[in-house]
C-alpha cells in the first residue's frame, strides 16, 4: 500500500506543444476527425478514482457506445471485487483473513497480479512490497485519519516485523497462495495498472486497436490517435501548481506510469515525511527523487516498477533501471529546482514537445 501520487502525465496533441487540458489525463482528438472513423470517449469512477478512455474505431468495427460503457464498468467492478482492501468480502480481503500456512486457491486475476508483484519485488530486492500496508497505516497514510506525527521507533520495529513479500508462496500449477506468516496484502500500487490493461484487452476484443486508457493515473495505450499519429503523453513537473510539461513520450503499445511523493506528506518541526514507505527500514523515503516515469509492456508492470524505483531513489533506482534495461525518466529535486535524467532505454519513447 504505497498510495502513490499519479498526476504527472498528460495527453498531448502532436499538432501543438501546448497542453490542452488542465487536469490529469484526457485523450486529445487532434485534427478534424475523419468521416471514416469514429472516436469514443468514456469515463467513470472505479477503485476510488476515475478512468478516461479514448478509442478510435475504424470503419467496419461495430461498436455501440452505451453497451461498451456498461461492459467497461462491469469489468472494473469485477476487478475491484477481486483486489480491493476496502470491500470486506473481496477476494483479497478474504485471503488476508486466511491464517498463515493454509493454502488457498485464488482466481487467475488475483494470481496474475500477485505473480507480477513477486517478480518486481525480486527484481528490486524488496523495494516493491505488497505487504507494506501496516507500515503505511502506522505512519497515518492509510484509510484512518492522519495524525501527522512520527510513530515511536519501537512501534515501527514491531510493525516492520509483520512485513515481507517473501512470506507469500505462489503455486502456479494450482493457482494456490500460501502465506507463511500473517502478512497483510495490499495491491494499491499495481491494481490500477492491471485495471487499465484489462480495459485495453476488452477494447481489443471488440476490434479496437487504437486507444488510450487512463485509470487513476496509469495508462495503457496502443496505435494512434484520431490524427493518425501516436499518442503523446506529457510528463509534468512534480509541483502542486503543475506548471508545465517537461518531457513527452509515446509508444506503439504498452503502459506508462509515474510515481512520486510530492502530494501526500506531512511535516514535523521542518522535517518532511513522505507517504511512500521504504519496506527495508519502516520509515518514509528521504531522498531527492521527486518522480519517476516508466514505460513498460503493460500498465501494471510500469505501475509496479515506478513504485519500486521511487522507493530506491535517484541513485539506486537509476542503477537498477539501467542494469535491468527499464525505460525510466527521473525528475530529481535540486537546490535550484529540478534536474532530470533518463535511462538509455527511455530514449526510444521520447518525442518532441
Amino acid at each position: 500500500m504505497y498510495l502513490q501520487s499519479r498526476f504527472f502525465i498528460k495527453a498531448l496533441n502532436k499538432a501543438s506543444p501546448v497542453v490542452l487540458v488542465s487536469l490529469c489525463f484526457f485523450a486529445l482528438l487532434g485534427c478534424e476527425q475523419s468521416v471514416k472513423q469514429r472516436v469514443y470517449t468514456l469515463e467513470g469512477r472505479t477503485m476510488g478514482t476515475t478512468y478516461h478512455i479514448t478509442a478510435v474505431v475504424k470503419p467496419g468495427v461495430n461498436i455501440v457506445e452505451n453497451p461498451l460503457q456498461i461492459e467497461v464498468d462491469k469489468l472494473l467492478e469485477n476487478i475491484n471485487q477481486v483486489m480491493s482492501t476496502y470491500i470486506v468480502d473481496s477476494e483479497l480481503s478474504l485471503l488476508n483473513r486466511v491464517e498463515a500456512n493454509k493454502p488457498t486457491v485464488v482466481s487467475e486475476q488475483l494470481f496474475s497480479v500477485l505473480s507480477l508483484s513477486r517478480a518486481v519485488s525480486d527484481l528490486s530486492s524488496g523495494a516493491f512490497d505488497i505487504t507494506v500496508g501496516p507500515l503505511v497505516n502506522l505512519w497515518g497514510f492509510g484509510p484512518t485519519e492522519q495524525k501527522d506525527q512520527q510513530p515511536e521507533p519501537a512501534k515501527i520495529e514491531q510493525t516492520l516485523a509483520q512485513v515481507g513479500y517473501q512470506h507469500i508462496a505462489l503455486d502456479k500449477e494450482r493457482l494456490q497462495v500460501t502465506k507463511t506468516a500473517n502478512v497483510y496484502i495490499d495491491l494499491s500500487a499495481v491494481a490500477k495498472g492491471y485495471g487499465a490493461d484489462a480495459v485495453a484487452e476488452l477494447l481489443e476484443h471488440h476490434g479496437i486497436s487504437d486507444y488510450m486508457v487512463e485509470l487513476g493515473g496509469e495508462i495503457a495505450l496502443a496505435g494512434n490517435n484520431a490524427s493518425g499519429v501516436g499518442w503523446r503523453i506529457g510528463v509534468e513537473q512534480p509541483t502542486l501548481a503543475q506548471t508545465g510539461v517537461i518531457e513527452a513520450v509515446t509508444t506503439l503499445k504498452g503502459g506508462i506510469a509515474t510515481s512520486g511523493d510530492y502530494r501526500n506528506y506531512f511535516e514535523v518541526e521542518g522535517r518532511r515525511f513522505s507517504h511512500t514507505i521504504d519496506p527495508s527500514t519502516g520509515y518514509p523515503i528521504a531522498h531527492t527523487l521527486a518522480s519517476v516515469t516508466v514505460v513498460a509492456a503493460s500498465a501494471a508492470k510500469a505501475d509496479a516498477l515506478a513504485t519500486a524505483i521511487n522507493v530506491l531513489g535517484p541513485d539506486s533506482g537509476y542503477t537498477l533501471a539501467v542494469n535491468k534495461k527499464i525505460a525510466a525518466y527521473f525528475i530529481i529535486r535540486h537546490k535550484d529546482g529540478f534536474i532530470t535524467k533518463a535511462t538509455p532505454e527511455f530514449s526510444q519513447y521520447r518525442v518532441t514537445l
